[in-house]
């Protein structure tokens, strides 16, 4: 397997395709700023909301884009939040509740949560409830599933690992490799320069033309949320001519053989005020029909009557 630098999906130092001129390639939103050194998502103060959005829609099918951040603050470990989410949606540059972009959105969220939210109202007792934060998950949107900010996401998440990122002495990465409908999520967080798996999925199926971008927010708790690079790659794979059949137009994004995706089709079966308007508008035809054929009826009998006489 290949793989070559997309520079025009790429966000990398010194920044130069990102601002506000027309031929920049990136946006930015909110709280988020540019330094020399990073892209600042959210500074460590609270309620603060920032991202950055590629201009460019994104085409395609095999591609790996690995990204370089840093999470710290003053804040003790669980006295810190929220995060950040790497995306690829349909949607760009909206505010919303999930790390700074909107809930219910279509398309893949990648999501470096670091406030364990769930564990604060889950029974201690109760085993398999507990997880180490900060974790990072990965959720595929929809449009009609929502990210649950008080469980964690736990409801809707597909994978995921926990990865101490914040605060690190070393560099902290995470890896999404996406080809042949599979999405792969990989960490490297702990300095040994080697990455670890994180989550695999089969079965994704991901539609082409979104969009690339990076999100954060804090609330009662903050941090500095730093975006230092990301760098797509596209994939040189081969694949079998059934592989290539394989891959059909995906309007929706969905899991193969996962029940949340699926979507009921049935027939529409006739509502009450259907039926009565049908009704109705059956009887006044029938009623028309009548009234014609009477009239026709009684020209026949009139011009039979004058023949006679």
């Amino acid at each position: 397997m290949e793989d070559f630098l997309k520079r025009e999906y790429s966000l990398a130092k010194p920044y130069r395709g990102l601002g506000f001129s027309s031929s920049s390639q990136w946006d930015l939103m909110g709280t988020a700023m540019v330094t020399p050194d990073h892209v600042r998502l959210t500074p460590d103060l609270q309620s603060r909301q920032g991202a950055v959005w590629s201009r460019i829609p994104f085409f395609l099918r095999d591609w790996e884009l690995k990204v370089h951040f840093k999470i710290h603050g003053l804040g003790k470990k669980n006295l810190n939040g929220d995060g950040l989410a790497i995306w690829l949606t349909k949607d760009r540059m909206q505010n919303g509740p999930v790390f700074g972009n909107m809930n219910q959105f279509v398309g893949l969220g990648i999501f470096v949560d670091t406030y364990p939210n769930a564990d604060k109202s889950h029974d201690k007792t109760q085993p398999g409830t507990q997880r180490a934060f900060p974790y990072i998950s990965v959720m595929l949107g929809n449009g009609t599933l929502s990210y649950d900010h008080d469980r964690d996401g736990r409801p809707t998440e597909l994978g995921g690992c926990t990865a101490m990122a914040r605060n690190a002495i070393y560099d902290t990465f995470l890896l999404v490799r996406y080809s042949k409908n599979r999405l792969m999520l990989m960490v490297d967080v702990d300095g040994k320069q080697e990455w670890k798996h994180c989550a695999d999925i089969t079965g994704v199926r991901l539609p082409t033309g979104y969009f690339f971008g990076a999100s954060s927010a804090t609330g009662d708790l903050s941090d500095n949320h730093d975006i230092i690079s990301m760098k797509l790659y596209q994939l040189t794979v081969e694949k079998t001519p059934e592989e290539e059949e394989e891959e059909e137009e995906v309007t929706i994004p969905r899991v193969d053989n996962m029940e949340q995706f699926q979507v009921d089709v049935q027939e529409e079966g006739m509502s009450g005020v259907q039926f009565f308007f049908t009704l109705v508008f059956s009887i006044l035809g029938l009623g028309v029909l009548a009234v014609v054929g009477l009239i026709l009826y009684g020209r026949w009998k009139e011009n039979r009557r004058k023949r006679f006489y």
